[in-house]
């Protein structure tokens, strides 16, 4: 039952950079929408296909609202943290478990 236990820790920790990481491309992604970046610049094109297939539905979800904020990467964000707090925190705790 141990090697179950270290799957489902690896998974854990494996989750937990992947979520910390794609945290990091959404901040960069909205930092970056602030300013007027080159749309040919691979940095920023590989910004926006990496972002936008989780921001595009959030925006069609949230209300218009005229405000001219986009708060969608923050919607993200906050999903990013709970998957975090909940999946991976479960995940240690079974792993913890089967050891």
């Amino acid at each position: 039952m141990f090697l179950i236990g270290n799957f489902f820790g690896a998974v854990a920790i494996i989750l937990h950079y992947a979520l910390m990481i794609y945290m990091w491309i959404v901040i960069a992604r909205a930092v970056i929408s602030w300013v007027s970046p080159d749309p040919y610049n691979p940095i920023v094109q590989f910004l926006y296909r990496a972002t936008e297939p989780v921001l595009e539905p959030i925006r069609r979800w949230l209300p218009g609202g005229g405000f001219g904020i986009d708060i969608s990467p923050l919607i993200v964000i906050f999903a990013i943290y709970f998957l975090d707090f909940f999946l991976v925190r479960s995940l240690q705790q079974i792993a913890a478990e089967l050891r």
